[in-house]
Formats: C-alpha cells, structure tokens, sequence
C-alpha cells in the first residue's frame, strides 16, 4: 500500500486513504505544484490473482475513460505502472456512495430515487450513443458517488466493455451477483445497452426498498410487497427493467427516461382519474348531442307549424 505522506511520481504527494474495493485501495492525493486533489487508484501486483486480467481490465477501463467526456464521468489524468503496482489517478469526487446512504438510512425517498435514476440513465444514454456502444455492466449503488451537490458520479470502468456487433456472447462473464442480468452468466447472448438497463432496474430496486438483491434469496419482487405506499407506475418500470428476457425491457435509455419522467401517469390511481375524466368527457359529449339533436327537432317543429299556419292563412 502507498504510505501517507509519501510523494508518486515526484508530484502526488498521498495524503489518507479514502476507500478499498476487492481489488484497489483509492487514496486522496495533492499535485503540490498545480495544488489541485486527485484520487489515485491503486492495485498492487503481489497479492492480486491473475494479476494480467486485472491489468489489462485496468488499462481497458483508462483507455475508455480517456475518451468520454460527460459531467457524471470522471477524467483519467495520469496512468502510472510502477514496479510493484499500478496506478490510476483520476478526478477526486467529494462525496459518499449510494450504498453508503443505503446503509445509513435505509430505503431512500421515491423522488429522490427518480431523480438519480434519471442522471444515471442520461449517462448510460451518453455510453451507449459511443461508436462503438460502451456498455458498463456493473451498475450497483457501490459504484455510484452522490456529491454535495446532489448529482451523481458513475465509478469503476473496470468491468466496461465496447460492444462487438458479431459477438454472438461475451468472452469472460463479469459483474455483480443480483444486479447482473441474466446475459451477463453466458450462454444467453452478449451483454448489450438492455443489459444496463437490467441493472439500472435492480439498483432502483434496492434503493426503493432498502433489501439488497445480492443478498440470498437473490430475488427481486415487486417494490410494493415491501412498501405498499410506493407509486405502482414506478414498480411497473422496476418490473420492465428486469426482464429475464432482454426483449421484454425498455430497448433503449431514451425509452427508459420517458417512462421515468411520466411515471405518475403510469400509476393505477392516476389511471383511474383519467379514465373518470374520460367518462365525464364522454358523458358531457353525449349530453350536449342529446341537447343539440333536442334544439334541433324543436325549431324543426316550431318552423314545421309555421309554414302550417301560413298555409292556412293563405
């Protein structure tokens, strides 16, 4: 591990640790001459199996960070591989993880949760929209910074992946255990945009209901076994999202967004309403016929016995 206070690379001078993953330690460090912070990624090379793998997912996820540009996505800024470890350093995002809130508070706000699900989704929008698609395949809410703020910051690239067109399925099975899809497993077809959307789904569902899907049964039911209170346009959405089968979800984060920015309308009670006001529209409309065809036999009457007592006259 990197020892606090010492200087890498002659400028990032370390100053704490601020997290460890299953593969890396993230420290805190200082560019003294530009007096800017930077958050260092480091992985050792003793101590790390199949270390090649993990590099070269590493050096995968540099090269595609290097290339986006998207204000939730940080900036790589230096790639430094060093005799015994290799580090990555990056934008620092003040700020905790949404797993972090989830433990503190439990289930969060549904507001609160369409409104980070929406930022996450214009992001994934922006990866997928890369020539070619970018395709993220670990979204959690481990791998989701909230800032100060309150926009959000996707971390992590390491298991990213460009989207092959002739692939007929993915050459190594990576991702999180009750937020992978199922296509993430192998032998059902490559991970492609729907597979994010896959996991956008399950970390909607853990945050709506505070119960981790990762976490034995590994089932995900319908939000409002666990909060009835809970909108059931949004549960719809839930639902749709983690579809076993790829072509029953959302087909794209544009279709997604939509439903996520109306989701109200989705919802049975606003259903009801509308199809009241449906009702008394129609009601209305047939009154005011009833009342027009009424209007019209009486001057048709009234112009009848007219001409009648004209004829008379004459």
């Amino acid at each position: 591990m990197l020892e606090i206070g010492s200087i890498v690379d002659g400028k990032y001078k370390i100053l704490n640790k601020v997290g460890q993953g299953g593969m890396s330690v993230v420290y805190l460090a200082m560019n003294e001459r530009a007096n800017k912070q930077w958050a260092i990624k480091e992985v050792r090379k003793d101590g790390t199996k199949d270390y090649e793998f993990v590099k070269q997912g590493l050096i995968a996820e540099t090269d595609i960070l290097k290339r986006l540009n998207h204000p939730h996505l940080p900036s790589i800024i230096d790639v430094i591989d060093c005799e015994d470890t290799f580090l990555i350093v990056m934008d620092y995002i003040e700020g905790r993880t949404l797993d972090y809130w989830l433990k503190k508070e439990g289930a969060q706000p549904q507001e609160r949760v369409v409104a980070w699900a929406k930022q996450i989704c214009d992001v994934m929008g922006y990866l997928h929209s890369r020539k070619p698609p970018i395709i993220y395949r670990d979204l959690k809410p481990s791998n989701v910074m909230l800032k100060p703020d309150g926009q959000i910051m996707i971390i992590d690239f390491g298991t990213a992946r460009e989207f092959k067109e002739y692939n007929s399925e993915d050459t190594r099975c990576l991702g999180t255990q009750g937020y992978a899809a199922p296509e993430q497993y192998g032998g059902h077809g490559q991970t492609d945009a729907r597979t994010d959307i896959y996991n956008l789904g399950a970390t909607m569902y853990h945050l709506l209901t505070g119960h981790n899907p990762s976490l034995p049964p590994y089932e995900m039911y319908p939000i409002r076994k666990w909060n009835p209170a809970l909108s059931s346009g949004l549960e719809e959405i839930v639902l749709k999202c983690t579809q076993y089968d790829p072509n029953k979800r959302y087909q794209s984060c544009a279709e997604l967004m939509y439903a996520l920015e109306h989701y109200t309308e989705l919802d049975a009670e606003y259903k009801k309403k509308q199809n009241r006001k449906w009702k008394t529209f129609i009601a209305s409309c047939s009154l005011t016929v009833v009342s027009l065809a009424a209007c019209v036999g009486f001057r048709f009457a009234e112009s009848s016995a007219t001409r009648h007592s004209y004829d008379s006259y004459l």
